[in-house]
Parts: structure tokens; sequence; C-alpha cells
């Protein structure tokens, strides 16, 4: 039913199985769609009052349902970009939350502006990237943040955040740690007029190579072999269920790693950004535990990548999360390295 004209509509008993990237059949009680955010401080004051603390829901490709959601469910649905000013050599664009993220790097591309093609195709809105600081073919989105925008429903306030403030790390941030308090709006960037290729991720050079590019090449040129790579790699979502990358690659101390890589030395290993850690592949691990292209009914593993859950058409939430909880009971037994989820889970703990 539509609730109110002013910005947002309730609809009841909600299915939200085209809303979440696994196709899990799963129903809200309420499901609140959102197109100005200005709406916001009225609905939590009016709609939602007290302590109700609704799950907000971008495009459903960071998320698994263990079980349906308890509560009200938020979905943003803004999708405005626009150019908010020019400094040092970059343009600042502002891109509202219910931005479909791919059709925002396509844009940006589009524009002349560079930063974020290696982080093409991800699935997902803008208002996910900076909660989950998403990345991919070594680019974190942080690095192209400049403030987020926000509702901060503890001080019933809209709030910007510089991107200092937005205490991003590895897959985390501030928004993730605090998912009741703010409710993303909008992300403003500062992208690069000009372009410098980020090409030190293993494949990237090779793939280029193989589209016959040995120049240095065009932003757009990497953003297609990065689509290329995730389109070889990864299943697509539309076809088998999937959230992308369900485990971190863990961090571990760099003696543990050194430990790890004289038993093992072809597991691969990169700089975590603090030499005293290392961060490792949860995929070899993974592979080397004989889980990739496993399936349980209709729950597994995908055949073409040991990160990535599979759904392979009717299963639940609790019989992923099962798949996972074994793959990760059996990297502990074999490497004593604890895997943990990137997706957040509603309905269980980990």
């Amino acid at each position: 039913m539509n609730a109110t004209a002013g910005g947002y509509r309730i609809i009841e008993n909600a299915r939200l199985d085209a809303r979440n990237s696994f196709g899990v059949a799963v129903r809200a009680p309420l499901l609140v769609e959102v197109t100005r955010s200005e709406a916001l401080p009225e609905l939590f004051h009016h709609a939602m009052p007290g302590d109700v603390r609704p799950l907000v829901l971008g495009g459903g490709s960071n998320i698994l349902f263990a079980r349906d959601p308890e509560g009200v469910v938020l979905a943003l649905a803004s999708g405005a970009i626009q150019p908010i000013g020019e400094t040092d050599g970059a343009t600042c664009v502002r891109a509202d939350a219910g931005v479909v993220w791919h059709d925002f790097v396509l844009w940006t591309l589009g524009h002349g502006l560079s930063g974020l093609e290696n982080l093409a195709l991800i699935p997902g809105t803008v208002g996910a990237a900076p909660i989950q600081n998403i990345g991919a073919y070594g680019v974190e989105v942080r690095e192209c943040v400049h403030a987020v925008e926000a509702f901060d429903r503890q001080a019933g306030i809209f709030v910007r955040l510089a991107s200092e403030a937005c205490a991003f790390a590895y897959r985390d941030s501030l928004f993730k740690r605090e998912p009741d308090r703010f409710v993303v709006t909008a992300v403003e960037f500062r992208l690069p007029q000009r372009f410098t290729p980020r090409l030190q991720y293993a494949g990237l050079t090779e793939e280029l190579a193989s589209m016959g590019i040995t120049d240095p090449p065009r932003a757009s040129q990497v953003a297609e072999a990065v689509m290329r790579i995730r389109r070889r790699k990864l299943p697509d979502p539309a076809v088998l269920g999937n959230a992308g990358s369900f485990f971190k690659n863990p961090i571990v101390a760099e003696t543990s790693a050194q430990a790890l890589l004289a038993e093992h030395p072809d597991l691969p290993s990169y700089p975590s950004g603090d030499p005293a850690t290392r961060k490792l592949s949860a995929a070899w691990l993974i592979d080397r535990c004989g889980w990739k292209g496993r399936r349980e009914g209709d729950a597994g593993i995908a055949p073409t990548h040991a990160l990535v859950l599979v759904n392979h058409g009717q299963a639940s939430g609790a019989q992923l999360l099962d798949i996972a909880r074994q793959v990760a009971a059996d990297v502990h037994a074999r490497f004593g390295i604890a895997l943990q989820p990137e997706p957040r889970i509603v309905g269980a703990r980990w």
C-alpha cells in the first residue's frame, strides 16, 4: 500500500527474492522505498519512531538472509548523479545512494574521469560502496571517496563526513560498524582528470595484452579488461545466485604468514599495508580444502571461483550459511586460519 506521497511508500508483506542477489526466497513484514532522502527525518519520526531499527537494503548484493527479516526493510531509490566542482586536477561528483554502482562507473568513464575503472562490474549501489569499502584489482573505493552524506538517526540530522572521518579499513567502515545509526544517502567522489593506470594486480596486464593493447591503456580499456576477467571468473547473479566474494582474504601476522609460506610456497600473499601483517588468498585456502565446485543440494561453491558461495536454484539462506560455515571450519582445521564473511548475514550469527 502507499502510505504517503511524501517521498516514500510502504509495502506490506513484501517479497525480497529479487532484492537479494542470492535469490533467496524471503519476505519482509514492511518494505519502505524512499525516493527522496529529505523524507527520512519525517519517516523515522512518524512512521518508524522509537526503537525501530530498519534494515537498510541497497542492491542486495552484499547480504545473506538466513531467515526472513523481522522488522522494517528500508530501500533508497533516489538516483541522481551530478558534478559539484573541480579542485587540483580532479572533478568532484555527487551520486545518490540508489544509483547502481556499475552504471556510475560507466558514467564517470563517459565523462572523461578515472579512478573507479578497476571497480567496474561490482554489483550493488553507490550507497553500499563506502559501507563495505568495496575493492577489486588493487583498488579500494575509499581512495576516491571525498565525503559521505548520511542521515544520523542518533542525532536526528543529516551529516556530511569527510573521508578521514569514515574510519575506512579492509572491507570495513564506520557505517558498517554502526549500521543502526547511519543511513547513507549520497557519496561524493574526487576523481582525477588525468588517468594513471593501476595494473599491479595479477592478470590485468595480461588481459590488456590479449586485447591487443600494448601502449599505456585508457581508463575505459582497463575497465573493459576488468569486466572480461570478472565475467570469466564470477558467475552472473541473474543466472546463478551469489554475492560475489563471500569470504575476506585473511590478514595474519607476518610471522604466521612466513610459517605457512615455508610449508606452502605457492600460497599467494600480498602486502596488507602494515609491515607486521600479510594478506593471504582465501580462494587458495578454500581450493586446497577441496571445496571449489562442491555443492550440497542447491547450495555450493562456484566451479569457477572458490570464494563465491552460490545458490543453484532453491537453496535457503540457512543452507547457504551452513555450507559457508563448513568451508570455514575446514580451512581452520587445515591451516589454522579463521575466515570471515564479507556479506552481512541477517537472521543468524557467523
